[in-house]
Parts: C-alpha cells; sequence; structure tokens
C-alpha cells in the first residue's frame, strides 16, 4: 500500500482521559517551580488576575479565570488565610468583592520568575511556533 492510500491512525482510548493526564503533568511543572515561592499554579494564577484588577466579585473572578465559584471558593481560603487576598463585602448584601492585598503582591512579584521559568521552559519542550 502506498503512504497516499495509507489510512491515518485513529486514536486510541479515552482523548479526554488523556488530555486531563495532560494537563495534571503540566500543573505538576508549574507547581514544582511556584513551590520555592509557596504557591501552586492555581493560587498563582488568582493573585495574577488580582494583580491586573482593583477588586472583583467572586462571581467575576471565577468567571475571568474559567472556574467554578464553588473551586475558587476553595481556592480562595488558603490565599486570605496567609493573607494574600481579602474577602469583603460586594456590591450588593448576596455578593462577596475579593482584592488582593500588598503581601499578596509581594508573594505574586517573588513567584513571577519562578512562573516566568516554568513558562519558558513549557514553550521550549512544545516549540514556540507550537504555543503561538
Amino acid at each position: 500500500m502506498s503512504s497516499a492510500q495509507h489510512k491515518p491512525a485513529s486514536p486510541r482510548g479515552c482523548t479526554c482521559f488523556r488530555l486531563r493526564k495532560l494537563t495534571r503533568r503540566v500543573t505538576q511543572h508549574y507547581d514544582a517551580h511556584l513551590a520555592r515561592a509557596g504557591l501552586r499554579i492555581t493560587q498563582f494564577s488568582v493573585l495574577s488576575m488580582l494583580e491586573h484588577a482593583d477588586s472583583l466579585s467572586v462571581s467575576e473572578l471565577a468567571e475571568r479565570l474559567e472556574m467554578d465559584r464553588t473551586t475558587l471558593s476553595r481556592n480562595l481560603g488558603p490565599l486570605a488565610a496567609a493573607g494574600w487576598v481579602e474577602l469583603g463585602s460586594g456590591r450588593d448584601a448576596r455578593s462577596r468583592a475579593v482584592r488582593i492585598t500588598a503581601a499578596g503582591r509581594h508573594t505574586w512579584a517573588q513567584a513571577k520568575p519562578y512562573w516566568r521559568r516554568a513558562q519558558d521552559e513549557l514553550n521550549q519542550a512544545l516549540g514556540l511556533e507550537q504555543v503561538a
């Protein structure tokens, strides 16, 4: 059979499972770098979003992070306990606002070079053209 007639290989196994496995490995890569600053990639992402916004409601923050509100709330607890974010009253009685503290900005700034190193290593491994 010539290469023109060669049937392309079909994926084996569950594509969703394989993608989730890959994203877990990518998360582990970033977490290993950010551990030096005492953060995980999910925490760094929350702090990054808040670093670029004055104050956001929990709903707005969850939407921007494309994260479920319940998952976000679980992630905000340790950040608040560490003093890196503050939770306060929102625009109405049913909402809460989140803002980054000075300590959170400091932690984010310390973590950013570790994130950059993880980012550059991953981009290099994947190929800059593929990532772009």
